[in-house]
């Protein structure tokens, strides 16, 4: 695994007070190619580390597996040195369990959306309904309002990657009947850290993730959503906003969608019922 922090001498300046050489810690992004079975499937730019959760959180999310008995192997493959000797874990060949079928050549396209594509909202969200395993909205977790509200705390009390670079997000996987942390994963993208902690619940054999929260930093984009009801996860909650697509694929799919949720105040945009005082 390559590392997941870097030296940089940089120069600070003060308004009035000059400049000074120091050295500032930085967090690596790097691509990793996800191939299935030899064959390229993805590239994403990641933070080195957990990259086999990372591979198999993006498989459930886009509907190539849906159980960890689907996923086989995973290798890290040679690099560019002389014969492919030099492993620069930047290349990750995944194999599926016998019997499961390999995905289409665009299945990166299928249905897997971001605000950058120029795909139809609705025709987003009646694909991912279509894929998905399971049903969110048959969940009957319940979280208790207090023990939501303390929820971003303890996301940034596992954060150790952002207390020494303040540059990745994180996503955290608590069990809403106690507020226990399950897993809590760093990624220089948010979906990436997403994809961590589903893949972890992949290889634990935890899918569906019923009665679970997903805490995330940031915003809420159709993506996060799209992945927690791809993981069977029924309570999603985020610091900030969220998008209007991802508010509308939460309210179609029975999902709970807490934004916003800062000290002892958050807006609920959908399932309000889980959510009790």
């Amino acid at each position: 695994m390559g590392s997941i922090t870097r030296r940089w001498r940089t120069t600070r300046f003060t308004v009035g007070g000059g400049q000074r050489i120091r050295p500032d810690t930085l967090a690596v992004e790097e691509p990793l190619e996800i191939r299935i079975g030899g064959n390229p499937l993805a590239v994403t730019m990641r933070t080195p580390g957990h990259d086999v959760e990372l591979a198999a959180g993006f498989l459930v999310s886009e509907g190539v597996i849906a159980r960890g008995e689907e996923f086989g192997s995973a290798i890290h493959c040679g690099g560019p040195g002389t014969g492919g000797a030099e492993n620069t874990y930047n290349v990750l060949d995944i194999g599926l369990a016998p019997g499961v079928p390999l995905p289409a050549p665009d299945i990166a396209r299928a249905f897997y959306t971001t605000s950058s594509c120029g795909v139809c909202g609705k025709a987003s969200i009646e694909a991912v309904e279509t894929v998905s395993a399971y049903r969110v909205a048959d969940d009957p977790a319940e979280i208790d309002i207090e023990r939501l509200a303390r929820l971003p705390d303890l996301l940034r009390e596992h954060q150790a990657v952002f207390d020494k670079t303040g540059g990745l997000h994180a996503a955290g996987l608590f069990d809403a009947a106690t507020g226990e942390a399950l897993v809590v994963r760093e990624d220089v993208g948010r979906h990436n850290a997403v994809d961590k902690v589903i893949g972890w619940a992949v290889l634990n054999d935890r899918l569906p993730l019923n009665g679970t929260v997903l805490q995330v930093s940031g915003r809420t984009s159709f993506e996060l959503v799209q992945k927690s009801i791809m993981a069977g996860v029924p309570i999603l909650a985020a610091v900030s906003a969220p998008s209007s697509l991802a508010v509308e694929l939460a309210a179609d799919s029975g999902l709970t969608l807490v934004g916003f949720l800062r000290g002892e105040s958050m807006n609920v945009y959908t399932r309000v019922d889980r959510v009790v005082e």
